[in-house]
């Protein structure tokens, strides 16, 4: 039996992890957290019986408390909570599937107590790669992607020799905005761009690949994940969702993952750690599949992409800045306050004023991005 500690367990990542753990008997739930959606969590602790809870809201924390009174679970609150939920002593893996940088600090105290961790958190290795990968090697830690990209690597590369990897081709949908010009993008809307042609996904995600922002801190993760040098990581556009990554060796081979676009694959691949299990959904059907095309990614109308993949070349803690404007452009957007081609205006004039530190420690990182959206709040208040 391995024992799961869900963080995000309310998020769209979450809740497809427990439909994994329903289905595979030798998978239990140890831990919840979630943000501030207690009828869902009320309803998942309810069915998964889990011994620990946390909910980051103290205010949502007392009323999931009032509702929880006749059961044995205890809720904790705030970074305790999350950390603690994170290290249980009974647990054997950490899903990190919580959005943002609050997700660090409880990833990297896992990875002290030899948890391994199936990864949905992009922030993790964007600002912190240099930390969490050296780490996770001293302490004998997996590190297992779920991002459907990333795994798609690591089934390439399962049983292969990792030196002879000449390039990695991380495939990307071109989201719901794939062949417009700028001039079109002016004037997209909040609606159009949640509309993703293939993927159900939560909302700032959705728009990060609008954006192709998602792209690029892939770029940066795929980096650190597989240790190749940024040179040999390709984006390509891949409507339909089918090729989900590709692996090219030195001999010239190609090994290629392909699925319909579904997350539970991804995620089951990581909790079982590389056993194939039972299917999801509907099986690709290759005699109804009319066409696989690709198209490359236009790097100046989609600025987010190029602005990213610079942030994870230049290093230290400009992906730092980078991801933290990001994160407040897109919750700007997700308000109706900021057009969505002021999303990149916005990363690229945090990213020019800042002065870079090469190796900053976690302490430095939670600074540098604080600093980045007190800058941006200052400039965008009240605005569109």
């Amino acid at each position: 039996m391995k024992h799961v500690m869900v963080l995000g367990s309310t998020g769209s990542i979450g809740r497809q992890t427990l439909d994994v753990i329903r289905q595979n008997d030798d998978l239990d739930v140890v831990s919840l957290a979630a943000g501030s959606n207690i009828d869902l969590l009320e309803e998942q602790i309810r069915e998964f019986n889990p011994e620990l809870v946390c909910v980051y809201s103290e205010e949502k924390a007392t009323a999931l408390r009032r509702r929880l009174r006749t059961n044995q679970v205890k809720v904790m609150t705030g970074m305790e909570g999350l950390i603690t939920s994170a290290t249980l002593p009974q647990g054997d893996l950490l899903v990190a599937a919580v959005v943002g940088m609050i997700g660090i600090r409880p990833i990297i105290e896992a990875v002290k107590r030899r948890k391994d961790i199936a990864l949905a958190n992009k922030e993790t290795l964007v600002t912190a790669g240099h930390i969490i990968m050296p780490l996770a090697e001293k302490m004998d830690v997996k590190i297992l992607p779920v991002d459907s990209e990333h795994s798609a690597v690591f089934q390439c590369i399962n049983g292969e020799n990792c030196s002879e990897i000449e390039k990695i081709i991380l495939t990307a949908s071109g989201g719901p905005f794939f062949g417009k010009s700028r001039a079109e993008l002016e004037k997209v809307t909040l609606e159009d761009t949640l509309n993703h042609p293939n993927w159900s996904m939560g909302r700032k995600i959705t728009v990060d690949s609008a954006t192709m922002v998602n792209k690029g801190l892939e770029v940066i993760e795929a980096k650190w994940l597989f240790g190749v040098d940024y040179e040999k990581i390709q984006v390509i556009v891949q409507p339909q969702s089918i090729i989900h990554s590709m692996v090219e060796f030195q001999d010239g081979a190609i090994l290629a993952q392909l699925g319909t676009p579904d997350m539970h694959l991804p995620i089951q691949y990581a909790l079982c750690d590389r056993k194939r299990k039972g299917r999801y959904g509907e099986p690709l059907d290759f005699t109804r599949l009319s066409e696989i095309t690709f198209g490359q990614p236009d790097m100046e109308t989609f600025r987010g992409l190029a602005l990213a993949i610079e942030a994870g070349k230049i290093g230290g803690s400009m992906p730092t800045v980078m991801n933290a404007a990001n994160e407040r452009a897109v919750e700007l957007f997700l308000q109706k306050k900021i057009s969505f081609l002021t999303i990149a205006d916005i990363i690229e004039e945090a990213m020019q004023r800042h002065t870079v530190i090469k190796n900053p420690e976690f302490d430095a990182i939670s600074a540098i991005e604080q600093e980045v959206l007190a800058k941006i709040n200052e400039t965008y208040q009240g605005s569109y």
